[in-house]
C-alpha cells in the first residue's frame, strides 16, 4: 500500500476547518468577540497545520507497530 503526500496534505487540510472552527466557536462563546476568535483561530491553524502534516509524515515513516501478516 501506498500513501501520497498529497493525502496527508488534504488530511491536514480537512482536519484544521474542523479543529479551527471549534477554537473559533470556543473563544468567541468564552470572550463574546468575534474579532478576537477569528484571530486565535487563524493563528492556531496555521501552527497547528504545519505541526500535523510533520507529525502525519514522521507517523508514516516510523514502522512501530505495524505488522507484516
Amino acid at each position: 500500500m501506498a500513501v501520497t503526500k498529497r493525502r496527508h496534505f488534504a488530511k491536514a487540510i480537512t482536519w484544521r476547518v474542523v479543529a479551527t472552527t471549534i477554537t473559533l466557536l470556543t473563544t468567541f462563546f468564552i470572550t463574546g468577540s468575534l474579532k478576537l476568535g477569528l484571530s486565535i483561530s487563524m493563528i492556531d491553524a496555521l501552527n497547528k497545520f504545519v505541526a500535523y502534516y510533520a507529525h502525519e509524515r514522521l507517523w508514516y515513516r516510523n514502522k512501530w507497530g505495524i505488522v507484516d501478516l
